[in-house]
């Protein structure tokens, strides 16, 4: 490695020799080119005079790279003819390696930058094509003719007539404008923007790159006045749609598509785009670039710009009165004096790239950063206020090289100042600092002032009028001039998102894909809550012209309302408020104003803290006739009210009425469609979000649930806590009468630690009679017992297992004896274990109908079973016993069984009840994970819920995909299906579970037993190796169709940005895959009424007996009685050499199963082959052949054989194709 950085390095400063030649070259061609500059000024630097290459300047380009070659072999690289000895590296080389590590947290973080960067930019090499091109179109604008003042409309019908429309914004002019337009050569035309710069960087979606050529509007074509309403904008839209008509008319001889592109759907903004067409002397299409022409005013117009104050009114509506005062106009100023900076900001950054030798690397890396995220150009979602802000980058980093303006400390907001951070820090150093003051900054309060040379024009306080407020260095632009606070949080989000990521991860976890490479504008696992708004028919409740003409439009008019309001009424509910929408598209120049979308959609990322919070607050009562008062009630409508609190206070309060949690999760939701309905004209209709379909995921049909209403059946968490907390106080007040005391009743369901994907539910006898036979399932709620130590427990394992009988049968007596209405069985266990394994259990039934089934803890049991397998360190090799293998192994199943249940999973348990105190998404996410999995048909038959519970903590304790910890369930899910699709399965899965809390604890014993050890790790504090919950699967077949369906379910939750997604096809299962599909019987499942498709028609069949759901009642309910789970338990155990099956555990009424592959090739006949096996057909048309005795499947024989044992269950069994 350190010879390969030694390579790396002697080929760097050839490299950065190449590009002063260039730079040198580059500026004596310009001077010799100087005629091709229209401009007469000679106090600029000679690179801001640059033109256009010329054709013997390509030539030179492409002759240094040959150059550079010779020279690096010239500098004694090594040769490879022969064997090289690999020396020690030097001091030097040791010194850089380790600078690599000081100023790139890493050598292969920078290794990895260094590869990054060339391809994220365009091949400057291939531009020749591009500059003959340039030339052409420099010499054309040149030769345009002048066109004579005339009246605007007049001027637009005759360019009307070539087929090109002007791109007038409002307010547009009318027959009374007593102004005129016209037409004249530019004054100047030079190259400008990042291609010239080369801090070009590739935009996402294959977007082309953007050759920016501005051309200066001669001085004669304006008026001191034009800067009052809009009159600028329509004389820079005709100067633009007259080059365009040239351009287009066929002796231009350019060959390119003209286009009209307006940057937020502004059409103050509008600019022409040139796109080559292919086949002809000047197509540049290889480039993937286009060129822009940009108007820009000179500095010689008689427009004063102090008239251009952020504070100044240059806004004349009809509506506004002579004596009350205009309000400000800031954005409409600030558009005019975007045309006076071009060239400014082209010295600017230049400059900079000059003094600061890592300035390019450094914006071109926050730029793809930027990308990623969708603050910038794309097909797909954009935040809002971002596109077309390369500028603003820029700034960002400007601000770091040279620090902030200082100014007063009287100014208020302005008054904290940054100093410089210096020139010589590297591009990932300036990158990490451009990140920490994004993630820092506060915009809705600090305005910031790049310094200047003379000091800025305008005072800060005339910047109050902007919402946010970073001046650059030409004191004239606000560059977040019209980027509205919900996004600049939004931006401050994914900063400080990125900045842990890069200061938490270790050396082995690269946070360099994550940062740079990751797609990150998926809006499934970036907001919590995300709402697809239909515009069409939305209408401000409060709207003027004024608005329309200072945002340029009534669309953006509209947008910008959207965000203040939301903001305004969701206030600390949320973390950020993004609006997210197409970028802006290229329109012919017959098409005069840009079209706009009329779907967009909202964002929110939400403030677990405070985001579900019943109560908003408003003034108190004695503030009735103020003006905050009326402005609450103004702002909330019938919402808001006076009411009185347990406090005493009485304030105007808005109050949001919820009937159960899954309802609370939504107030972020009800409070986004009354803002806009009340403030907007948007219907519930017209806004859409997904949560009622996930919701509806994790209930149990209306049907069901209103039997439990009439019935009065307890349900929820809550009430299942209540009732467990009622049986440990029952169970604790029988000490006397049992042999030892009950020191502590440890809980190990997933119903008690609010994961289970159906809310627990509770079946009293007059309940049960009224329901259906497919809704007669109560799931038992498993325990633990740990009773005071003795030492009359026997040191027979058998004999421990015996007496745990007589303890539940003590128990169950005492119970049942002194709790009116409970019922108890003991329950001895399936004959799949062994004499030595736990397996005995206390069913319990309370007069409520909750049930729950207890195990006994005995510490010595682990003792007594490490002995049985020989692990007795202390004792000598040749002391210990002799262990019968079988023995051996039976043990080892036991001592596996009761680690599991009796160590871990109370442990488990703990910290994930834990974890969903501590998040408030997490058990949701759980809830939807778990379904989706058992839909699926891999819950509890191959992954087991414990298993998906590591998975979710993953998510919330660090491995978060979307930025930060998910604040819903829906985000949650997503993150856990992009966790699924990308995870690596050969590699383990740590989950930090138990935090600083637990110690090293006692880690399981390696998984020996005849089951093979599931393809999963998930190692925490206290199971080093990770197979606890995973020792009997997941197997690599069940893994890669995990991430197969991962795959699939992400591609379809893409189809929230395409009004497309359906959450039922999330959840629908392909059994195209499956050898055999067995059909059960749906009136004899009685969990069917958790079916992810059930058919209620099923539930109003009447049995074949009259009598017997009567019969049932009397008899009472059979606990976690599931006939579909026993057989599919049979067929696993019996069948596990022959076929793999799965099944959804939630009321499905099909079983799929695969053959084992081996088994399909004819094999020689062995006794005990594993398997019902046939012999093989002889073919009779080769007689010849030898007689083998060769077996094959008997598929027919196994259906049957199946069919006898689910008889009365199975309805038929599809053998597929």
């Amino acid at each position: 490695m350190a010879l390969d950085l030694k390579r790396k390095r002697t080929a760097a400063p050839n490299h950065r020799s190449e590009k002063r030649r260039h730079l040198s070259q580059d500026i004596s061609l310009a001077d010799a080119n100087r005629k091709f500059s229209t401009s007469d000024e000679v106090d600029d630097p000679p690179a801001t005079n640059r033109t256009f290459p010329s054709d013997s300047e390509v030539s030179d380009t492409s002759s240094d790279g040959a150059d550079g070659e010779e020279e690096a072999e010239a500098d004694g690289a090594p040769s490879h003819s022969g064997a090289q000895f690999r020396k020690p590296p030097g001091g030097e080389e040791l010194r850089n390696i380790k600078d690599a590590t000081d100023l790139y947290r890493s050598t292969s973080f920078k290794l990895q930058i260094d590869a990054l960067l060339p391809n994220v930019r365009p091949k400057y090499t291939r531009s020749a094509t591009l500059d003959r091109f340039l030339l052409s179109l420099h010499a054309h604008l040149n030769a345009l003719p002048s066109i004579t003042p005339q009246h605007p409309l007049a001027a637009s019908r005759a360019l009307q007539s070539k087929s090109v429309a002007v791109p007038y914004a409002q307010p547009l002019p009318t027959e009374d404008s007593n102004w005129k337009v016209a037409f004249e050569k530019p004054d100047e035309i030079f190259l400008g923007g990042s291609w010239a710069l080369k801090t070009s960087v590739k935009a996402k979606d294959q977007l082309k790159y953007g050759v920016d050529v501005a051309v200066t509007m001669p001085a004669t074509l304006f008026q001191e006045k034009d800067y009052l309403h809009g009159r600028f904008f329509h004389k820079r839209a005709y100067f633009l749609a007259v080059i365009a008509a040239s351009i287009r008319h066929k002796k231009s001889g350019l060959n390119v598509d003209v286009s009209y592109q307006s940057a937020s759907g502004d059409p103050r903004l509008t600019i022409l785009v040139l796109q080559p067409r292919k086949g002809n002397a000047t197509d540049f299409t290889k480039l993937n670039a286009h060129v822009r022409i940009i108007p820009m005013l000179p500095t010689d117009s008689p427009i004063p710009l102090q008239r251009l104050s952020p504070v100044r009114s240059n806004i004349r509506s009809a509506s506004s009165s002579d004596d009350a005062p205009a309000p400000a106009s800031p954005l409409y100023n600030t558009s005019i004096l975007l045309s006076t900076t071009p060239k400014r900001h082209f010295l600017s950054i230049h400059t900079l790239t000059e003094e600061v030798p890592a300035f390019r690397d450094a914006l071109a890396l926050l730029r793809v950063w930027a990308n990623q995220r969708g603050y910038g150009p794309g097909e797909r979602l954009c935040v809002h206020g971002f596109e077309d802000r390369g500028l603003w980058w820029a700034g960002v980093l400007e601000l770091l090289v040279h620090g902030e303006e200082p100014l007063a400390p009287s100014i208020g907001k302005a008054s904290a100042k940054r100093r410089p951070l210096g020139k010589s820090l590297s591009s990932y150093q300036l990158f990490k600092a451009a990140l920490d003051f994004l993630a820092r900054h506060d915009f809705s309060q600090e305005h910031v002032f790049l310094k200047t040379k003379d000091g800025h024009r305008f005072t800060p306080q005339d910047y109050n009028t902007h919402e946010a407020v970073l001046v650059d260095s030409s004191s004239l632009v606000n560059l977040l001039a019209g980027v509205p606070l919900g996004s600049l949080e939004m931006l401050k989000h994914d900063a400080q998102s990125t900045l842990e990521l890069l200061d938490q991860s270790s050396i082995s976890n690269d946070p360099f894909p994550a940062v740079f490479l990751k797609e990150q504008r998926d809006t499934s696992t970036r907001f919590d809550i995300i709402a697809r708004v239909d515009l069409s028919t939305a209408k401000l409740r409060n709207t003027s012209s004024q608005a329309v003409v200072e945002h340029g439009s009534a669309y953006n008019a509209l947008l910008a309302s959207i965000i203040s309001l939301l903001r305004q009424g969701l206030g600390d509910r949320t973390k950020a408020i993004a609006l997210l929408h197409p970028s802006s598209i290229l329109r012919p120049v017959t098409q005069a104003l840009p079209s706009n979308t009329s779907t967009v959609y909202i964002g929110l990322i939400l403030d677990t803290e405070h985001a579900f919070r019943l109560v908003d607050h408003g003034p108190p009562a004695a503030e009735q006739e103020s003006a905050a008062t009326e402005a609450f009630r103004d702002f909330w409508g019938d919402k808001a009210e006076l009411r009185r609190f347990k406090d005493g206070r009485i304030t105007e309060s808005v109050v949001w009425d919820v009937s159960s949690v899954e309802e609370r999760a939504q107030i972020p939701t009800q409070i986004v469609r009354h803002v806009l309905a009340r403030h907007c004209g948007v219907s519930d209709a017209a806004v859409w979000t997904w949560h009622v379909q996930f919701d509806a995921l994790l209930r149990v049909p209306e049907p069901i649930a209103a039997l439990y209403r009439t019935g009065n059946a307890a349900t929820g968490a809550k009430a299942a806590l209540a009732a467990f907390d009622g049986l440990v106080r029952a169970i604790k007040s029988l000490d006397e009468e049992l042999p030892l005391a009950v020191l502590n009743v440890s809980p190990i369901t997933e119903a008690l630690r609010y994961t289970s994907v159906f809310s627990p539910v509770a079946l009293p006898t007059t309940t049960l009679a009224s329901m259906p036979s497919g809704a007669r399932y109560v799931a038992p709620m498993d325990l633990v017992l740990e009773f005071e130590k003795s030492g009359r427990w026997p040191d027979d394992l058998r004999a421990v297992q015996k007496i745990k009988l007589a303890f539940f049968e003590r128990l169950a007596s005492a119970l049942m004896a002194s709790q009116k209405g409970l019922r108890a069985a003991v329950v001895v266990g399936d004959s799949s274990g062994t004499e030595i394994q736990d397996a005995a259990r206390l069913e319990l039934l309370t007069a409520d109908g909750w049930a729950f089934s207890a195990h006994i803890w005995h510490d010595r049991e682990a003792t007594l079973l490490e002995q049985a397998i020989g692990q007795t360190p202390h004792v000598p090799k040749h002391l210990r016993p002799i262990v019968n293998a079988q023995e051996r192994q039976a043990a080892l199943d036991a001592l596996a069984v009761y680690r599991r249940r009796f160590v871990h999973a109370p442990r488990h348990h703990r910290a994930v009840a834990a974890l969903c105190h501590r998040f408030s998404a997490f058990a949701g996410t759980v809830r939807l994970a778990k379904r989706w999995l058992a839909a699926h048909w891999l819950l509890r038959g191959h992954i087991s819920e414990e298993v998906v519970e590591l998975l979710c903590a993953r998510i919330f304790l660090g491995g978060a995909v979307g930025g930060g910890v998910p604040g819903s369930k829906e985000r949650g899910f997503a993150q856990v299906v992009v966790l699924l699709r990308d995870w690596d399965w050969t590699t383990e899965l740590s989950v930090p579970l138990y935090g600083d809390t637990e110690g090293a604890g006692e880690s399981s014993v390696p998984m020996v037993s005849s089951e093979k050890a599931g393809v999963w790790a998930f190692p925490t504090e206290v199971d080093r190796e990770g197979h606890v919950w995973t020792a009997k699967g997941p197997d690599a077949l069940v893994a890669r169709r995990v991430r197969a369906i991962a795959k699939a379910t992400w591609d379809c939750l893409q189809g929230v940005e395409s009004e497309k997604l359906d959450v039922m096809t999330l959840f629908a299962h392909p059994t195209e895959h499956y050898d055999f599909i067995i059909e059960l019987d749906p009136v004899s499942l009685p969990r069917y009424y958790q079916n992810i498709a059930a058919d209620p028609a099923v539930w109003a069949k009447r049995g074949k007996y009259v009598n017997l759901p009567l019969r049932e009642t009397e008899q009472g309910l059979s606990v976690g009685f599931d006939p579909a789970e026993m057989l599919f338990d049979d067929l696993k155990r019996i069948y596990k050499d022959t076929f793999q099956i799965f099944r959804d555990p939630f009321g499905g009424n099909r079983f799929g199963a695969v053959w084992d592959p081996s088994l399909k090739n004819p094999r020689p006949f062995r006794v005990l082959g594993g398997f019902s096996s046939t012999p093989q057909l002889k073919d009779t048309e080769k007689p010849k052949e030898k007689d083998k005795s060769l077996v094959v499947l008997n598929e027919v024989s196994i259906f049957s054989e199946i069919e006898r044992l689910g008889a009365g269950l199975i309805k038929k069994i599809v053998v597929q194709v």
